[in-house]
């Protein structure tokens, strides 16, 4: 029996491994070619260099690029958080008409394809004849990354006690003021974690960028792309490094603020 499982463990293990080489070798080649002297990525490595670095940051069209994808973000993490923290708050504290059928339906834009969500923008924002801008960009990226904050801060509202928000209303508070001073301060951790994963989500879309994005310019990801997959640009390979950098940094800023427990999928959770 103990031999069997030593064996299932040490199979799983090995399946772990082989995983992560799978999804992480690729970013270390990214890396590694970022600092060496070769214009193409092909081996053997000439030598090693900090010139594409310096040659990214003095390239107008990818400082421009990444300026871009910052502001969509931005703007997106702040429509989807004054959207999500209340809609969260709706479902868990009160009923109504239609509730289980819309906790169904928050989840569509966290699992239908990207190309899919994109199409249905464009067509919706040519129907009322909008025309393509990075405004537009961060209203699409803000209204589907709604499903994250409203799913994030939801599962935090599930372990949180609404004794506490009644007995500040019991004592005179008024509910502006309740969720200010109570709801708030007890779901602060999961509001920053959700704002921070939309944040990296939002600099990373393409699919649905590709179809909204017009004529006032480009994000980021956009660029790399259209760039990448034409020609070999050593700076624009080191430019990658230093986002990759920062979305580990977000990602990981965003595991620390988050509760231990494993968060309460919002269709799981009673309704």
């Amino acid at each position: 029996m103990t031999r069997r499982g030593g064996t299932s463990t040490t199979l799983v293990g090995l399946l772990a491994v082989l995983v992560y080489a799978f999804l992480y070798f690729p970013m270390i080649v990214v890396a590694i070619f970022a600092f060496a002297t070769n214009t193409t990525q092909t081996l053997p490595i000439e030598g090693f260099t900090f010139r594409w670095f310096l040659d990214a940051i003095g390239d107008d069209v990818l400082v421009t690029a990444f300026r871009n994808s910052v502001l969509v973000a931005l703007a997106a993490v702040t429509l989807s958080t004054v959207l999500g923290v209340p809609a969260a708050i709706l479902v868990d504290r009160y009923r109504f008409p239609g509730k289980v059928l819309f906790q169904k339906f928050i989840l569509l834009p966290l699992v239908l394809p990207g190309v899919v969500t994109g199409v249905a923008f464009q067509s919706f924002f040519l129907l009322i004849g909008l025309p393509r801008s990075l405004g537009l960009v961060a209203l699409a990226h803000g209204t589907a990354l709604t499903s994250t904050v409203l799913t994030t801060v939801y599962a935090r509202l599930l372990r949180s006690d609404p004794a506490m928000e009644e007995a500040s209303m019991d004592l005179g508070m008024n509910r502006l003021q309740t969720f200010w001073h109570v709801t708030l301060p007890g779901i602060r951790t999961s509001v920053i974690a959700a704002a921070l994963l939309t944040f990296t989500l939002s600099f990373d879309e393409i699919p649905v960028t590709i179809f909204i994005t017009g004529d006032g310019g480009n994000t980021l990801p956009m660029v790399l792309w259209s760039t990448l997959r034409r020609e070999s640009r050593p700076e624009y390979v080191a430019f990658t490094v230093v986002v990759l950098l920062v979305g580990v940094l977000v990602v990981t800023l965003a595991s620390k603020v988050l509760d231990d427990r494993p968060p309460v999928p919002i269709a799981e959770a009673g309704g």
